[in-house]
């Protein structure tokens, strides 16, 4: 019997188109249900300079898609709007100027409907692409499935912005009522699990369509690790509470000698970043409003300074990035992410141990290159080796991470000065 192998292959192509499609609209969907609960007052709101309203995350993650695929693959393709170009360029130098990060904030126009439009407009021309000869292309493909990892990104970092804004205004909104884990539950008891030390392949193989990771996950490669042992889950409130009150933010001994010259000086520095006390009880600021501090809960957004402070008066330490990989092994222990709906960390129970959800884990490895490593090519080489100075790694994603966008060897980072990400503290020791 003789096998038509054209036919084989439009049969493939088309499964792949569908699924494809299935994808693209459901993370461009996310995006705009996370902003249903949002006053049109909410989308403008630049809360500090280092986050950005929703309406620009909106704009932005279209003009990825139109500025990386559309342009470049659509001879006849025309913009919605060719100021959008300048407007909403993140940092790509390759592709031009920007809008001044810090000014986002005062874009009153475009309006939220035009922005919409403009999503509305960018969608439309991408599911024509879907729909030609560029399946046949790697290199486009390739660039969609990272566009679609580069939207879950920014739908983390609308959450931490939202919560930022609400979190400092005097009212406490609530962004959207979700159920509170039970205060009943006790955290598992803290332990540490020893790991024998040795020779360990980390990172990833190069990417690939079928097998997306990010340039910086690149390449796998050997490191060697002495023996250590490493926390079973996150630090809780009730333990970072302790520190707390033994004094811990005024006790210079622990604090390294940029976070307390940082610090020392800004007035109320002296807890976690949402929390307060009212006549000597402790609540958080929470995305579903104001609540009691719930001790056995993960702490989170807390600095890379703060984990490391609470690890050296814990008479541990963090982990390295390199000792979280081979310790975290795989995915199958997930905890919780923005699917479940609480978007907020969870005790752990049951032995769960948190490696992957809950909050962002700080690690002591500066955020720098593997060995062998290779940017993207051409402009997306900007996405992430340009920030690989001055920064700390975090690992494992968190509540409000897209459970089908972490994996192990993720890496993200931050300056050890940021609070305003969901990050928590895991603690290892020799």
């Amino acid at each position: 019997m003789s096998v038509d192998l054209s036919a084989r292959k439009k049969s493939e192509l088309d499964s792949q188109l569908d699924l494809l499609v299935l994808r693209y609209e459901k993370v461009r969907n996310r995006s705009l249900e996370i902003c249903k609960p949002l006053a049109i007052e909410d989308y403008l709101i630049q809360p500090m300079d280092d986050a950005s309203p929703p309406k620009w995350h909106l704009a932005h993650t279209s003009w990825f898609f139109e500025t990386f695929l559309l342009k470049p693959y659509v001879k006849v393709y025309k913009p919605f709007d060719d100021a959008y170009e300048f407007l909403f360029n993140s940092y790509y130098n390759g592709v031009g100027a920007q809008f001044p990060r810090s000014k986002r904030g005062n874009l009153s126009r475009p309006t939220v409907e035009e922005i919409k439009s403009y999503r509305d407009y960018v969608d439309q021309h991408m599911l024509d692409l879907f729909s030609s000869e560029v399946l046949e292309d790697q290199n486009a493909l390739f660039r969609i499935v990272l566009g679609l990892h580069h939207e879950q990104q920014h739908q983390e970092l609308m959450l931490t912005d939202i919560k930022y804004n609400f979190g400092n205004n005097p009212l406490y909104p609530v962004y959207k009522q979700a159920a509170a884990p039970s205060s009943s539950i006790g955290a598992v008891e803290l332990n540490f699990h020893a790991v024998s030390g040795g020779n360990f392949e980390i990172g990833h193989n190069s990417p690939t369509v079928s097998s997306f990771v990010f340039d910086n996950e690149s390449p796998r490669h050997t490191v060697y690790l002495g023996d250590f042992k490493i926390a079973n889950r996150l630090v809780t409130n009730g333990e970072f509470l302790e520190f707390v009150r033994a004094g811990g933010y005024e006790d210079s001994n622990l604090w390294l000698a940029d976070a307390w010259s940082l610090f020392s000086s800004i007035d109320g520095y002296n807890k976690p970043l949402y929390w307060q006390n009212k006549d000597g009880d402790w609540y958080e600021y929470t995305l579903s409003g104001l609540r009691p501090l719930d001790l056995n809960q993960p702490v989170v957004h807390v600095s890379g300074y703060e984990a490391d402070a609470f690890a050296r008066w814990s008479g541990a330490r963090l982990p390295t990035e390199a000792e979280w990989e081979v310790a975290a092994g795989g995915t199958e222990d997930q905890a919780n992410f923005y699917e479940s709906g609480l978007l907020h960390p969870a005790a752990s129970v049951g032995g769960q141990s948190q490696f992957y959800g809950d909050a962002w884990e700080w690690t002591s490895s500066s955020y720098g290159p593997y060995p062998g490593f290779e940017a993207f090519p051409g402009q997306l080489g900007e996405y992430n080796g340009k920030f690989m100075a001055n920064q700390l790694a975090l690992r494992g994603g968190s509540c409000v991470t897209s459970q089908d966008h972490i994996r192990r060897s993720y890496r993200n980072f931050f300056y050890p000065k940021d609070r305003w990400q969901f990050s928590g503290i895991r603690l290892a020791k020799n």
